[in-house]
């Protein structure tokens, strides 16, 4: 299956930039899996948001907390701006 360009970008600075298989986003209107192909939309993030990003299919995810935002997903791939990283 073809992979998923991912951008994780703050204010302060691009945070990630890499091909995975699936992110889980925790947008305002419901959760949502985004995948290659996936068609364009865009939603802002719940408060205090939690996103799954999958490397590969099968694997256990890596959680990545982030407050406040918007992710677009587009032809190009999903980039969530996020108000700040919740360490």
């Amino acid at each position: 299956m073809a992979a998923l360009h991912f951008e994780l970008v703050t204010p302060e600075r691009l945070v990630r930039s890499e091909e995975v298989y699936m992110v889980t986003v925790p947008g305002s209107e419901g959760d949502f899996g985004a995948l290659h192909g996936l068609a364009p939309m865009m939603t802002a993030l719940k408060p205090d948001a939690a996103l799954s990003v999958f490397n590969t299919e099968g694997a256990a995810p890596e959680t990545i907390r982030v407050q406040g935002g918007f992710a677009e997903v587009s032809a190009t791939g999903l980039t969530v701006l996020a108000e700040a990283i919740i360490s």
